[in-house]
């Protein structure tokens, strides 16, 4: 952290994917000069996705790297600044928000949150090594790349049966492989994936391993309850174990729900007035591409007119 003097700005974005970034071009736009905070990871979890087939605009696909570029672009071309630094320490008692980087120091008038979520990984050998070659945590990002091939999903909740449910679309067969002999989904999502003539179930196992050359080619399964180890072919691995909101910053200062995302109005607006939050970091559900950059928007103005009800 630098020694200077803090850095006085209208509004400060924490975090530059999707919703950041959409944030920040509305603000640019009104004359605010934004400043993004990006950390080392422009995009976020997009920028990690090959294609993005359900951007609007984009007919024949657009890589997710390319897409967050766009954004970046526009977002400057109106004087937004993105910076790759990242914020260290967050102070929320009172405005100003004082938010401490490896850098610099600013004081926010108004804060937009969007630090996004991390899907839960299964930290077994070879699901590194193969993101992006055959093991996914996205579906609806992924699942036209498994046309008539065979996937697995590892998981047993609501989003594990909605995924899959969505995979067989486009996979031959989707085999759900659970580490317990019941699902936890909804009673409708089982009925439905039992249901589906090319769902399968593999109860009481887990993965612990994915195999392959340039992809995905097999993953190896033990039984957790006779201990039996064995190898399944494959052609995707899709992860749906949970997500975790990347909150940590915010601990013990702003208001989260019941499953540790932050609690925010149909304004965007966090229990701290002049702090909002958009995309991933307060949204359980839809985790899109687009939803993120509608609550960008949304955010960004009513952070706004907030700032000019406050004569900023």
């Amino acid at each position: 952290m630098s020694e200077s003097s803090p850095r006085r700005v209208k509004m400060l974005v924490i975090g530059s994917g999707p919703a950041g970034l959409t944030a920040a071009l509305y603000a640019a736009r009104a004359n605010l000069a934004p400043v993004v905070l990006s950390g080392a990871d422009l995009g976020g979890q997009v920028s990690k996705t090959y294609t993005i087939e359900n951007y609007p605009g984009f007919p024949e696909g657009v890589g997710g790297q390319e897409l967050v570029g766009y954004f970046r672009e526009q977002a400057e071309r109106f004087g937004a600044e993105i910076l790759y630094d990242e914020a260290v320490s967050v102070h929320l008692r009172e405005r100003p928000f004082r938010v401490e980087t490896y850098e610099e120091v600013f004081l926010a008038e108004t804060l937009i949150l969007a630090t996004g979520a991390s899907p839960r990984e299964l930290n077994i050998p070879g699901e590194e090594e193969f993101v992006g070659r055959g093991v996914s945590y996205c579906a609806t990002c992924d699942g036209h790349f498994f046309r008539g091939r065979e996937v697995i999903v590892v998981g047993g909740g609501d989003s594990a049966l909605e995924e899959t449910l969505y995979l067989t679309r486009h996979a031959s067969t989707v085999t759900v492989i659970h580490r317990r002999s019941e699902l936890r989904a909804g009673a409708l999502l089982q009925q439905r994936a039992k249901a589906h003539a090319k769902v399968r179930f593999v109860w009481d196992t887990v993965l612990t391993e994915i195999l392959g050359n340039e992809a995905v080619e097999k993953v190896r399964l033990r039984n957790v309850v006779t201990g039996e180890e064995r190898e399944m072919k494959t052609d995707g691995v899709f992860i749906f174990i949970g997500h975790l909101p990347n909150v940590s910053l915010f601990a013990g200062q702003i208001e989260t729900t019941s499953r540790g995302y932050l609690r925010i109005n149909d304004k965007m607006q966090t229990s701290v007035p002049g702090v909002y939050a958009a995309g991933e970091v307060a949204d359980p559900r839809f985790r899109q591409v687009i939803t993120s950059a509608g609550m960008g928007a949304a955010a960004a103005m009513q952070a706004i007119h907030d700032l000019e009800e406050r004569g900023e």
